[in-house]
């Protein structure tokens, strides 16, 4: 049976993309959506947006539901199946998923990242036993014990602060002395008297039987010391979801797609927006933005 054609489908249904999505079924365009997983992408995890968008909930998980129910209500279709290449077609691109070839006439990727992984002893072994990447989802597990958070940027200090109305002691391991965290989430984690800082320290393994005991950390001096805790969660930064991607998109040399000022990748007729790019800024206002102008640049392209 032959699938429809689209004028735009847009791949990932986190932030980025169901914006982009909204903005495109505004300007009149057929729009699909396609996800590999649970829509809404990383920002499910976040209990409380912080800022929180005007006039929009402050609850990742009720943001994105929000989001969702405006797109279906103005005629985005949700295709949930995984994309697993994007390939030309005569004037139209395919996105290829595993029941059938979807084509548009054009496709934007906003297929984001997924949290990087230390890649050590254990981290694999634990995964759903202590090992997590969503305090906010996991945190009530670990009443009055002691969990261990990796990291220096945003994430890794809101996690912790998250972890700390619920944990005897968090630790928070960074490989260095100095963060990438903004100012105000470095204060308010330098204030709690649950959260210590184990500085200029890596994990060099998790440890435990049935579940995580404790975490193997070396510091700068070559000290070796044995952490308790019954978690571990690592927030290292993004890896960005591109292994779908042909060759001819372009990277940069961390994996990210490179685009033009108007979100055009070297393929023609894909844009990339958000976490999925290069030069993307992090933020859930820059998300949106780029996603809205992404749209409007297509719209323009689209209506010629």
């Amino acid at each position: 049976m032959s699938q429809p054609t689209y004028d735009v489908i847009v791949i990932g249904e986190g932030v980025s993309g169901l914006t982009a999505a909204g903005a495109l079924a505004h300007a009149g365009l057929k729009v699909a959506t396609m996800e590999a997983q649970l829509f809404g992408g990383l920002v499910i995890n976040v209990n409380e947006l912080e800022p929180a968008p005007a006039g929009l909930p402050a609850s990742g998980a009720e943001l994105a539901a929000e989001m969702m129910q405006s797109n279906a209500e103005h005629g985005v279709e949700s295709i949930q199946e995984p994309v697993t290449a994007l390939r030309q077609a005569g004037a139209l691109i395919e996105a290829v998923a595993a029941s059938a070839a979807y084509s548009a006439r054009h496709i934007v990727v906003a297929s984001g990242g997924s949290l990087r992984k230390l890649g050590i002893p254990g981290e694999s072994e634990f995964e759903g036993r202590g090992v997590s990447q969503c305090a906010d989802c996991d945190g009530p597990m670990f009443q009055n014990e002691e969990a261990i958070v990796v990291g220096g940027g945003d994430s890794a200090f809101q996690e912790a602060l998250v972890l700390a109305e619920y944990c005897a002691r968090v630790h928070l391991v960074h490989r260095s002395d100095t963060f990438r965290a903004a100012d105000h989430w470095v204060e308010q984690v330098k204030v709690n008297d649950k959260i210590s800082l184990v500085l200029n320290t890596t994990v060099e393994s998790i440890l435990g039987s049935k579940m995580v005991e404790k975490a193997r950390v070396r510091h700068a001096n070559g000290h070796i010391d044995e952490l308790p805790c019954a978690g571990v969660f690592v927030y290292i930064g993004l890896e960005p979801n591109t292994a779908f991607l042909p060759p001819t998109i372009e990277r940069d040399a961390a994996g990210f797609v490179l685009t033009d000022e108007s979100y055009q990748t070297a393929m023609a007729n894909v844009s990339a927006i958000g976490a999925v790019r290069s030069g993307y800024g992090g933020t859930l206002t820059e998300a949106m933005d780029e996603a809205r102008a992404a749209a409007e640049a297509v719209v323009a392209r689209l209506k010629k």
